[in-house]
C-alpha cells in the first residue's frame, strides 16, 4: 500500500530517484531536477525564512519514491507569475487569511513542464489527492500548481481543481541555417527593426561573446550577478537568488547554461544569462542586467543573441519567459500556458471558479487574436 510522507528539505528525497522520475515525465525541465531545487533550498533563495516554507511530497511503495513534487507553503504570492492578488485581497476584505497557502511550483521559474512526478497515471492521481489532503491538514487556504503539463492538469482536475489559462511567447525551430536565414522570413517592417536595433549596438562599440559550461568563469558569475543585482535595484526591489546559488549552478548543473556578455572597448557592459536542455534541445531566456544604458542592447542581449545562438546549435524552441507581446515582433509566437487551482472556502471557490471560465475564453480569444498578427511573412500558428 504507498504511503504518503512530507519533507522539510529536497536533501530528504533521494535525487537519484527523483531525476528518475523526472526523466519519465511528460515535459521534463532542467528546473526540475533535484539539484536545482536543492541549489534554492540550501542557497537560502526558496526557504521559510523567504516565505517559501518546502513541503515536498513523496508517494512511497516500501522503500520506492513513485511518485513526487516540490511543494512549499507560502505566505506571500511573490516570485509565482500567475497572479492571485486579487484572491488574496478579496481574502482580506472579508476578514479572511489567504496565506499560508499551498504551492506546487519551481520558485521563481515560470517555465512550463511536468510538476507531479510519477511512474505512472495512478501514482499521480495519488499525488494530486494527497495534495488536497496536505492543503486541508495545512490549513492553507487554497492549492496552486503552476505550469504544470497536461498529465498534471488531468490529475489535478479529477482531484477537484479548476485550470486557468495563461500564454507565454516562445520560439520554434523552422529550418533555418543561421539568424539571417531566420531574418528573411520576417516581414520586411519586423526585418528591418531588427536589423536595425542590432547596427545601433554594432555603432555603439558593442560585441558580444558566448560561453557555455566549465568556460564561463568565477569572474563571468560575478559579473552577471552585479548586472542581476541591477536589474532588481532599477525596480526597486531585490533579487529573489543569492550569489551563492549560483555558484551551485556553476558547480552542480554547468552544462545548463549560456552566457552572452557584451563588452565595449574590452570591458563589460551587460550580460543576459539563459538556461539550457541539452538533451531537448531547448533553450529558456532567464535573466539579464547592464551597468549601463545602451539603447536597444536589451533586446540584443536578451532575444537576438540567444536566438541565434540556438539556430547555429541546432536547438528547437526557446522560451521567452513571462508575458510580452513585444516579443511577436521577435518570432517569439504565444504558446498557451495553464495552471491548477482549489479553494478551500466555497463560496470563494465558487467565485473564483466563475472567474477562472470567463477568463479562459477571453484567452482563448486573446490568443486567437495574437495568431492573426505572425510576424513572418506567412503566418505560422502557435506551437
Amino acid at each position: 500500500m504507498p504511503t504518503l510522507r512530507v519533507h522539510d528539505s529536497p536533501a530528504d528525497l533521494p535525487a537519484d530517484a527523483w531525476n528518475r522520475l523526472l526523466a519519465a515525465s511528460p515535459r521534463p525541465t532542467p528546473f526540475m531536477r533535484h539539484e536545482y531545487l536543492q541549489a534554492l533550498h540550501d542557497s537560502g533563495s526558496a526557504v521559510a525564512k523567504t516565505g517559501w516554507a518546502p513541503s515536498f511530497l513523496g508517494v512511497w511503495d516500501d522503500d520506492q519514491l513513485i511518485a513526487a513534487c516540490p511543494a512549499y507553503l507560502k505566505t506571500h504570492s511573490y516570485g509565482e507569475y500567475v497572479f492571485d492578488w486579487a484572491w488574496a485581497d478579496a481574502y482580506h476584505r472579508h476578514g479572511l487569511s489567504y496565506y499560508p497557502k499551498l504551492l506546487v511550483a519551481v520558485p521563481f521559474t515560470p517555465v512550463p513542464g511536468s510538476r507531479l512526478l510519477a511512474v505512472n497515471d495512478e501514482a499521480r492521481a495519488l499525488l494530486a489527492q494527497a495534495l488536497r489532503a496536505l492543503a486541508k491538514e495545512t490549513e492553507a487556504s487554497s492549492l496552486h500548481v503552476l505550469f504544470g503539463d497536461e498529465a498534471d492538469q488531468a490529475a489535478l482536475a479529477a482531484a477537484g481543481c479548476t485550470a486557468r489559462a495563461g500564454v507565454q511567447f516562445h520560439w520554434t525551430a523552422e529550418g533555418d541555417a543561421d539568424f539571417a536565414g531566420f531574418l528573411a522570413r520576417l516581414q520586411r517592417d519586423k526585418r528591418k527593426k531588427i536589423q536595425q536595433e542590432q547596427r545601433r549596438v554594432r555603432e555603439s562599440g558593442v560585441v558580444f561573446e558566448a560561453r557555455t559550461g566549465a568556460d564561463i568563469t568565477t569572474e563571468d558569475w560575478d559579473f552577471f550577478y552585479r548586472c542581476y543585482q541591477q536589474t532588481y535595484r532599477e525596480h526597486h526591489s531585490k533579487p529573489y537568488l543569492s550569489r551563492d546559488f549560483f555558484a551551485r549552478m556553476a558547480s552542480d548543473m554547468p552544462d545548463n547554461w549560456v552566457m552572452f556578455t557584451a563588452r565595449r572597448g574590452g570591458e563589460r557592459v551587460a550580460t543576459s544569462l539563459v538556461a539550457l536542455d541539452p538533451e531537448r534541445r531547448a533553450a529558456f531566456g532567464r535573466y539579464w542586467g547592464a551597468v549601463e544604458h545602451i539603447p536597444n542592447l536589451h533586446f540584443d542581449a536578451c532575444y537576438y543573441q540567444p536566438l541565434a545562438w540556438c539556430i547555429a546549435n541546432g536547438y528547437q524552441r526557446f522560451e521567452g519567459g513571462a508575458q510580452g507581446e513585444h516579443k511577436m515582433a521577435r518570432g517569439l509566437m504565444p504558446t498557451p500556458t495553464a495552471s491548477s487551482h482549489w479553494l478551500a472556502h466555497p463560496s470563494f471557490a465558487d467565485a473564483v471558479n466563475d472567474f477562472l471560465a470567463r477568463e479562459g475564453e477571453a484567452m482563448s480569444g486573446y490568443i486567437d487574436e495574437l495568431g492573426e498578427h505572425a510576424p513572418f511573412k506567412t503566418a505560422k500558428a502557435g506551437s
